[in-house]
């Protein structure tokens, strides 16, 4: 991380603190040493960032003029929201850049509005998505975005298992569960996985072309088509 990004980073946690923060926390969160911190602190305040608090006991700025953030309470609500959903549902690198939006978010809002942001009665729990879940996420995603095969075992309704290797092209949350929409090669065509009955998922170094008739699109267009005429 350079300098420039890492002081950046330093300014909107502080900002978005309502109660100081330890330069040892402080250098956890940045993944760097706490003398680093010290010395990004003091080159923030000669800076002329009002930076208050000392070694030992913690550090807050209290007022500082950043760019104003033009959001509604309800708007405010329904990115902190989203936020935390992708941060407590997805895979460690997106819950990271969640949790540094919301970081972001936090940094710039006025104080009022920051005390009634933390009075939302809305609460997403991360239990229903473990760490084994988090890294099929993760493989599924960086697949997609690859085009890459993946080969894996899969765990019917009726707790039969079969052998698949598939075309991923999309992940649909349905509030309940996650399903990996991709095209079988077994079945030669589209077919919905949960991801919590897949086992023993691997990529496969075999790149997959989509086309107007093989594409997350034209599944979805599918599936309007059918549940319409049903």
């Amino acid at each position: 991380m350079h300098k420039s990004e890492r002081l950046f980073q330093l300014v909107n946690i502080l900002k978005s603190r309502r109660f100081a923060i330890t330069a040892g926390d402080l250098a956890a969160r940045l993944d760097v040493s706490e003398r680093t911190i010290y010395r990004d602190i003091q080159h923030l305040q000669s800076s002329g960032v009002p930076v208050a608090g000392e070694a030992g006991v913690g550090y807050l700025i209290t007022e500082y003029d950043l760019p104003p953030m033009m959001f509604t309470l309800e708007e405010l609500q329904a990115l902190l929201l989203g936020s935390n959903m992708v941060s407590a549902w997805t895979d460690p690198q997106l819950a990271a850049n969640a949790q540094a939006a919301i970081t972001k978010i936090n940094a710039v809002l006025p104080e009022k509005l920051k005390q009634q942001v933390d009075e939302l009665p809305y609460i997403v729990p991360s239990f229903s998505h473990d760490k084994s879940q988090q890294q099929t996420t993760l493989l599924l995603r960086q697949a997609i975005a690859n085009k890459t095969c993946i080969e894996f075992h899969y765990i019917d309704v009726n707790q039969q298992s079969t052998h698949r290797i598939a075309e991923p092209l999309g992940l649909v949350y349905w509030g309940a569960k996650w399903t990996l929409i991709a095209y079988c090669q077994l079945r030669t065509d589209y077919r919905e996985f949960r991801l919590d009955r897949i086992q023993a998922i691997t990529p496969v170094c075999k790149v997959f072309v989509t086309h107007p008739q093989k594409n997350l699109a034209h599944y979805i267009e599918l599936v309007k088509a059918k549940y319409q005429t049903s």
